[in-house]
């Protein structure tokens, strides 16, 4: 498979945007797979997000393989420690919680899963992981034990990511949190997509077509859509024709 990154930031050079679907292993059974695949195959998403915050099951490796065999799109780690790594996928978001303090997350986490990435092929993108206040605590806040950021400090926030970029991470994602009741502020998005240079991640709270393009229009290049899809496997089966996803794959 090409270089993931580069398609990422091919695609956010001719202005593509991109739709993430992600699974949480941890509602997921592996007989489900097949099912939910064809749903996943029928919609408009360019790459599969695997992962959950507390998950600490023994299937994922299996998942991830079923995907692969019924899929033809990236697939991608998202962990939420380093128990949640599998050699099986084709890449994996190197995850550092700047919205935080807990060593854990910005660092420790990383440095253990050092000598499992180092025994598999993934692809390893730096991913600088910002969650935002929602309106409720979600399972990142309650799994890190760290505050969300400010909703309404947009300059903060933004600063916040520059500095994520300037450290050296590839993506900066913008994260209400699963099950969020508010998605991230359009103002923010707008005013983050304005200060960093590299790819923008914004997921949580989005439950719409409408939602998946004002996140578009604000400025974010990749929308991830979780909770809305797990609750609703036919979220794709309206008409998406209009939408700014091009039909194409990465």
């Amino acid at each position: 498979m090409r270089n993931l990154y580069l398609q990422i930031l091919e695609a956010k050079a001719r202005g593509q945007k991109l739709l993430a679907i992600l699974l949480d292993p941890d509602k997921l059974a592996v007989d489900s797979i097949s099912d939910l695949a064809i749903k996943i195959n029928q919609s408009p998403a360019t790459h599969i997000l695997v992962g959950g915050s507390s998950f600490e099951g023994s299937h994922l490796a299996e998942i991830v393989i079923l995907l692969k065999q019924k899929t033809t799109l990236p697939i991608l780690l998202f962990p939420g420690n380093p128990s949640q790594i599998t050699a099986e996928a084709d890449g994996i978001l190197f995850l550092q919680l700047l919205s935080g303090r807990n060593p854990d997350y910005l660092i420790e986490h990383q440095i253990d899963a050092v000598p499992i990435l180092e025994k598999t092929n993934l692809e390893i993108i730096s991913t600088g992981y910002i969650l935002i206040e929602s309106g409720s605590e979600t399972a990142v806040e309650l799994v890190t034990q760290t505050k969300p950021l400010d909703r309404n400090n947009f300059d903060y926030v933004a600063q916040t990511a520059k500095a994520g970029e300037y450290v050296g991470n590839k993506l900066i994602y913008l994260e209400a949190g699963s099950g969020a009741q508010q998605a991230v502020p359009l103002a923010m998005i707008a005013k983050v997509a304005e200060r960093i240079s590299v790819p923008l991640i914004v997921g949580g709270g989005i439950r719409s077509k409408a939602g998946v393009e004002e996140a578009f229009t604000a400025g974010a290049d990749i929308v991830v859509i979780g909770t809305a899809f797990e609750n609703d496997s036919a979220f794709f089966e309206n008409d998406w024709s209009t939408s700014q996803i091009p039909n194409s794959k990465c």
